[in-house]
């Protein structure tokens, strides 16, 4: 019984409950500290738990944080100026230019999409294609392979102009530098491979590898004509040295000067804003799984804190017979317990703040930005996490300890305590969780979304305690069977002290989490691999001149007569006005904040297009000849806070035109098909100029070989048409969804981890009666085999009560997330999902039976030697 703790106590003699020698704070941590002299024994899990969830979440907030702190600090690199003016289908006038340029140097770029291809024709590409001007880049430098000099790559010799590429395109189009190519009507030569554009992340998402030119090669082509998708942008280096103020006010002036232009104009620092806010998401979403993984692991904190408390039984009640009073214990093991904390949140934090040097250079390819750094808002965070975690995990089982008997000295067989603590530890707890919670949604990027998944953990959390209650009364009420393994092993799910509402708890939580991750990952899969391939189209076709557009028609009557085409007008405008509100001043959804950013795809029609269905209101007559009417998509209506009878005022090519909303639509994106937010009456646009925009479907969906043979034809017969082969595109998507999915996965491993670490502590915990009760049957004459098979028994029912549990709730998680945050539908997908519950059935059997065959190997004698 002798102990640091005792030891002291009795040096100092009795501690009677009088105002005079009532041991304070400083008494207690010097109790705290000799007991910590002992060492760190059955601290592994809760360590263990502590140090992971603080370093994911220490880890995935300072790689956040590095990656958007590189993106505002090399954001005039990123950018390539100041200032961007983007204008789409149109240059500047020469009065628009004359301003930029009153403002600083000026460099003019145009992009666009473009197919290119040798002289063969055998391998056509899809590019970014990107003319510059002589100026280029204002901020920084375009490197090329070998070190060559930009300006002497693109410039003309012997009769040709040059261009550089990345090296995606010679792979992609067959090619190699020196090679001939085609891009359009010109014909240019492939002289050099990029190795790193300065500006190349403000262009956002690209569906194909870089192609640069100079802008003397870009009227050869023929590919920019009136109405074509063509962005001409105007990087602005403003004179001098100005600050983040200066830039925001020049910002303001371009649009005060000319309040009419369609543009859209950017700082540098929103140099790559779209990837920015991409970049916060996705950490906010790894944040909140590891800080579900914490959560799991508080389960953990709270077993080990339980175990050890029970292994201190008789250090209180020596205490307590020493005249201490019902808080001294608990006031010492909370100081133990912090400090332990500490030092697993200490190597926690080290392990969060070494991730950002380690992911630099893995991350380099997508965000070209040194992250390396300790950023310690980000690790102060993490640290408040865990000892928030620590603390309302730990005191729940302190606070019993106020209920520790000083009889319990005198006796060697005390059962644990099964009684709750106090109501003011309860109100703690719940504190601390509340605290817990407002942090991890008032620090969120998007609020609903981290208020949904800390309500959803939150509810599991209760709804796993009801799982734990009914299979402990299901076993308590379970009819006598002769079995005496059987019996045994029902009988250890419903005893008191039982293993029961830890084991639920800790399996539960991450089985849940798997679960819900993994269909929602199958789901997305599904839908962007299956479902959405067999109903696209094969083809896209943008920029079709009106000359064209009778050439395309035929070229696919004569080429593919069994293929369906479908042709509709296309223009860009730029939603001014909501109801007689402006735009930037009308209170919408943040979601639907995107329509009202730059310009829109708009079209306009005399019938009601087949894909659409209407859900409110009525189409226009199909001689409509009246003042503008607009068919708009009713989700995005509803976001924007707009409906019938609403007028709605759209920029097109610098004329305002207001129309009044006479219908709302759905629209399906997952098809693919041809979609406009906003269709009009014909009357509304008449005159504009537009081009097409066309699809192209098989009735089997088409082959590869059919697709490439035909891509290869039109190109060759209809070069200033860009074409878009969709199968391409979404490889380029599966890309993407690949990298983040195993991001995802490597998450919901730390949560499983946790899982799997608080499991082994529920078994760990539950050794020491374990051991008593193997020992008694052994020598009533129970053998190994028959005690191995009632705990064998006993894991797996509670492991598949806890599977079926995290069967349902993660398939609801998972068909919630889908259908309201992600609009994709939701299917039960039976192999991953039950693979998991079947990890889950094998993660319990075999901590348990490790555990077990521990205990099935303790000596009987010293155990039978205090009965």
């Amino acid at each position: 019984m002798a102990s640091a703790t005792t030891d002291a106590l009795a040096a100092q003699g009795s501690l009677a409950r009088t105002p005079a020698n009532r041991p304070g704070l400083r008494v207690a941590s010097r109790f705290a500290v000799r007991e910590l002299r002992g060492g760190l024994r059955g601290f592994g899990v809760f360590l263990a738990c502590i140090i992971l969830g603080v370093a994911t979440i220490a880890g995935v907030g300072s790689v956040a944080r590095g990656m958007t702190d590189g993106l505002a600090r090399e954001g005039q690199a990123i950018l390539g100026g100041d200032l961007s003016v983007r204008l789409i289908q149109y240059q500047a006038t020469d009065e628009e230019r004359a301003y930029f340029e009153s403002l600083g140097e000026v460099s003019e770029v145009a992009t666009l999409r473009a197919i290119a291809r040798g002289l063969d024709g055998e391998s056509p590409a899809l590019v970014e294609l990107k003319a510059i001007d002589n100026a280029y880049p204002l901020v920084g430098t375009l490197d090329v392979e070998g070190g060559s000099d930009l300006a002497s790559l693109l410039a003309e010799s012997d009769g040709m102009f040059g261009a550089v590429a990345e090296a995606e395109f010679l792979t992609r189009a067959d090619v190699a530098v020196g090679d001939v190519l085609k891009l359009g009507e010109a014909e240019i030569v492939l002289r050099g491979v990029i190795a790193k554009e300065p500006d190349r992340l403000s262009d956002g998402f690209s569906f194909g590898p870089r192609l640069m030119v100079s802008q003397d090669v870009l009227a050869a082509t023929e590919l920019v004509q009136p109405g074509s998708l063509a962005n001409w942008n105007y990087r602005i280096l403003l004179s001098g040295r100005p600050g983040d103020g200066a830039v925001t006010e020049a910002a303001e002036s371009i649009p005060e000067a000319f309040p009419d232009a369609a543009w859209r104009v950017r700082t540098r620092a929103e140099a790559a804003p779209s990837l920015n806010t991409n970049i916060r998401r996705f950490a906010e979403f790894l944040t909140l799984i590891g800080l579900t993984a914490l959560v799991v692991g508080g389960v953990g904190v709270a077993n080990a804190v339980s175990s050890y408390l029970e292994g201190k039984r008789d250090v209180i009640a020596t205490l307590k017979c020493l005249g201490a009073p019902a808080e001294l214990p608990v006031v010492v093991y909370l100081i133990e317990i912090m400090i332990i904390a500490g030092v697993g949140i200490a190597v926690g934090l080290g392990l969060g703040a070494a991730i950002p040097f380690i992911a630099g250079p893995l991350l380099s390819g997508f965000v070209p930005v040194d992250i390396a750094g300790l950023y310690p808002v980000d690790l102060l965070m993490a640290a408040v996490y865990g000892f928030l975690t620590a603390f309302a995990f730990a005191l729940y089982p302190l606070g019993r300890t106020r209920q520790v008997s000083p009889s319990a000295l005198f006796r060697d067989s005390v059962p644990p305590i099964q009684k709750r603590p106090p109501t003011a530890y309860l109100v703690a707890v719940a504190v601390a969780l509340l605290v817990l919670a407002g942090l991890a949604i008032g620090l969120a990027f998007d609020r609903r979304i981290a208020a949904v998944f800390v309500g959803g953990a939150a509810a599991a959390f209760v709804m796993l305690r009801f799982v734990a209650l009914g299979v402990t009364a299901l076993a308590r009420r379970a009819p006598r069977v002769r079995s005496t393994s059987v019996r045994l092993a029902i009988g250890n799910i419903h005893r008191p002290g039982a293993l029961t509402p830890a084991i639920v708890m800790s399996l539960g939580l991450g089985l849940t989490l798997l679960v819900s991750l993994v269909l929602i990952d199958g789901n997305f899969r599904r839908e962007l691999f299956g479902t959405i391939p067999k109903t696209a189209p094969s083809f896209f076709f943008l920029d079709i001149q009106g000359s064209e557009a009778d050439a395309l028609c035929a070229f696919v009557a004569e080429n593919e007569p069994d293929a369906e085409l479908e042709m509709q007008p296309m223009l860009r405008g730029r939603i001014t006005q909501l109801a007689g509100i402006p735009a930037e001043e009308a209170e919408i959804d943040p979601e639907a904040r995107w329509v009202l950013r730059g310009d829109r795809g708009i079209t306009y029609s005399a019938t009601q297009p087949d894909n659409n269905d209407l859900t409110a209101g009525e189409w226009w007559p199909a001689d409509y000849d009246g003042p503008p009417l607009v068919s708009f998509g009713a989700e995005i209506a509803e976001e924007l806070r707009i409906g019938i009878g609403d007028s709605i005022t759209v920029n097109v090519l610098g004329r305002e035109i207001t129309a009044e909303i006479t219908s709302l639509r759905t629209i399906n994106w997952q098809s693919l098909s041809m979609n406009s937010v906003m269709i009009f009456s014909p009357s509304a646009l008449r005159g504009a100029p537009f081009t097409s925009l066309a699809t192209l479907a098989y009735p089997d969906g088409g082959t590869d070989e059919q697709e490439l043979a035909f891509l290869k034809g039109v190109v060759d017969a209809l070069p200033a048409i860009t074409v878009i082969r969709v199968k391409e595109a979404l490889e380029t998507a599966t890309d993407i969804v690949s990298q983040i999915g195993w991001a995802v996965r490597g998450a919901s491993a730390v949560t499983l981890l946790a899982s799997m670490l608080v499991l082994g502590g529920a078994f760990a915990a539950g050794s020491r009666r374990r051991v008593h009760d193997a020992v008694v049957l052994k020598t009533l004459g129970a053998t190994r085999g028959k005690l191995i098979g009632a705990f064998a028994l006993e894991f797996l029912l509670l492991g598949a009560a806890t599977a079926i549990f995290g069967l349902v709730a993660g398939s609801i998680a998972a068909w919630f997330v889908l259908g309201a945050i992600m609009d994709v539908p939701f299917a039960f997908l039976p192999v991953p999902a039950l693979g998991a519950a079947a990890l889950a059935l094998a993660l319990t059997l075999v901590f348990g039976l490790a555990g077990t065959w521990r205990v099935l190997g303790q000596k009987a004698a010293p155990v039978l030697r205090n009965l």
